[in-house]
């Protein structure tokens, strides 16, 4: 129906029966809106109703490394799987002769230290079924999804070399007093358990502290009855130094993922903007 305005008539009184609503004060008229049964009565102002806020869902395929959301633990994944079924099928001697060729001794380190300590890196003590293996996808795909790539493979690279120098060089001076046999200048020395002990560390100072503290010391206690069992207690020493490295970033890693959350941020938004234009 369509309204017209017109002049304003005069107000005709009505008649008011026994138990029919009485008039109704103008404060009140002021909000009824034309041509909506029902809305007589007294006002009432309805209660507030929280609105519960969104429950993150849970999405447990990022727990594993992608070509997109995480390249450089992908690809260094890749790498591992490719040499790892090397390991496998390689012959004995052939897989001895490169094991040593990539091994972090004294011997090795004392003639090309960076070639054995990138080199050594690239293998998996154990194979993909390790622990060690489980552990490096796990834990450097959570700290490139908080940090970056290059930055989760800084922490990597500080435990592997600086653990492995922390034990080795003290091997090379008990040789040169005479303390050990010249045999352990070329001790079998590879893998990528110092990288990820130190990667372990670094973690649990970016989760929660329910979550971090907890693994931190359920890791260190691990590691110290490796070192009271004393069956390898140099590659033991070196997982508790190594996990303390990690622990000693806390302070340079909260602030990579600082940044590296306004670095996704300032992307998100500059995308947004030329989408909009």
């Amino acid at each position: 129906m369509e309204r017209t305005a017109g002049a304003a008539s005069p107000p005709v009184p009505q008649p008011v029966s026994a138990g029919a609503p009485g008039p109704v004060p103008a404060a009140e008229t002021a909000v009824l809106l034309d041509g909506v049964p029902r809305q007589r009565g007294p006002l009432l102002a309805l209660p507030a109703v929280a609105i519960p806020r969104a429950v993150p869902a849970l999405r447990p395929w990022r727990l594993l490394p992608t070509p997109a959301g995480t390249p450089v633990t992908f690809f260094y994944t890749l790498l591992l799987a490719l040499t790892s079924l090397f390991a496998e099928y390689a012959g004995p001697g052939l897989l001895h002769a490169v094991y040593q060729d990539s091994s972090t001794d004294v011997a090795h380190l004392s003639r090309t230290p960076v070639f054995v300590l990138l080199a050594s890196a690239l293998w998996v003590a154990g194979g993909l079924l390790s622990p060690y293996a489980l552990a490096f996808v796990l834990v450097l795909t959570a700290l490139e999804r908080r940090i970056g790539g290059a930055r989760a493979i800084l922490v990597f690279l500080a435990g592997h070399v600086l653990a492995t120098l922390a034990t080795e060089v003290p091997v090379g001076l008990a040789v040169l007093a005479g303390h050990l046999p010249g045999t352990s200048l070329h001790r079998l020395d590879y893998g990528i358990s110092y990288g990820v002990a130190a990667g372990v560390g670094a973690l649990c100072g970016l989760l929660t502290p329910w979550l971090g503290r907890p693994l931190l010391v359920l890791v260190g206690y691990s590691l110290v009855m490796d070192l009271v069992a004393f069956q390898d207690p140099m590659t033991n020493w070196g997982h508790l130094i190594s996990l303390s490295i990690g622990t000693a970033l806390w302070p340079v890693v909260r602030r990579w993922h600082r940044e590296h959350r306004e670095s996704l941020a300032a992307d998100v938004s500059g995308f947004g903007r030329a989408a909009g234009s």
